[in-house]
């Protein structure tokens, strides 16, 4: 039977989030952490556990057919692999970082200093397009430290809340990209692994709208019932069910997270009352 390879980082930020999305798509695999390889139950899946800097090499070598990995990994190796599905988490943004007491107006601050990452590649890209490339010096782990002890003038750096770089008396001066979890694939998939691929990213595809979304119950005057149709952004169109009494009706729908309080705003300026929000667990489309 033809199985769909997926690799999946070991340990770390990305490994929870990616094993909980399979979850969420249906996929049981036993629960062995110390193992390096498993296998669901009811998918044709095998999961493989590795460094996250070692998937697009994987991906590449056809040794896995799919990997999930952060963005700046894929930009950073520059694979031939494919990015197939953003999947929304593990979202950050490489930045540049300067020391606190340190007067950085605009990038051209950098010309001749030292800056420490473990993402030179993508850094020289992002300062050829200004004409001029520092000194980068390249170290794979503990970044932040490097101004501290005298190796690097600043630093280039993954950054989610900052945290990190505050306590390290250094500030966020400049963002070189945004990055997330993206599936990646081998670009010369058989037709029977696609096939399964193709399924997975179905499930996946419900999983993420559901999470893209809320289902919203209320009830309305039936008089300002064009308005708040018009307002809602539903899929198509809202559902509408009569209530007993007929000057009220209930009114369901689908609204993104994104525009949920606006919309919320919305209604109730047209009487709508009685909101209630549900989450929803899979949204096919």
């Amino acid at each position: 039977m033809n199985k769909l390879k997926i690799a999946i980082q070991k340990s770390g930020r990305l490994s929870e989030k990616s094993l909980e999305l399979l979850r969420e798509c249906g996929i049981n695999f036993p629960d062995f952490k110390s193992k390096l390889k498993n296998s669901a139950t009811n998918f044709p899946l095998e999961i493989l556990f590795l460094r996250d800097d070692d998937i697009p090499k994987y991906v590449e070598q056809n040794i896995v057919d799919i990997g999930i990995i952060g963005e700046n990994e894929v930009l950073e190796q520059d694979k031939n692999i494919n990015v197939i599905k953003k999947l929304g988490f593990a979202k950050c943004r490489l930045s540049l970082a300067v020391t606190n007491d340190s007067s950085c107006e605009d990038l051209s601050y950098f010309k001749g200093k030292k800056i420490a990452t473990s993402y030179p590649n993508i850094l020289a890209k992002f300062f050829e397009k200004e004409g001029f490339v520092p000194e980068i010096t390249e170290i794979s782990g503990s970044v932040e430290i490097a101004p501290s002890i005298g190796l690097a003038d600043a630093i280039a750096d993954l950054v989610s809340s900052g945290g990190t770089l505050l306590h390290n008396g250094l500030k966020e001066v400049f963002e070189v990209l945004k990055s997330e979890a993206v599936m990646v694939s081998n670009p010369n998939l058989k037709p029977e692994v696609l096939e399964i691929l193709e399924k997975l990213l179905f499930r996946i595809q419900a999983v993420l709208n559901s999470r893209e979304n809320k289902y919203i119950l209320l009830n309305a005057p039936t008089k300002s019932l064009p308005d708040i149709i018009k307002a809602l952004p539903g899929i198509k169109s809202p559902t509408v069910l009569p209530l007993a009494d007929p000057e009220w009706s209930s009114i369901h729908s689908v609204v993104r997270e994104s525009d949920f309080w606006e919309v919320i705003d919305e209604l109730k300026k047209y009487g709508a009352e009685g909101i209630l929000v549900i989450p929803i667990e899979k949204m096919v489309l």
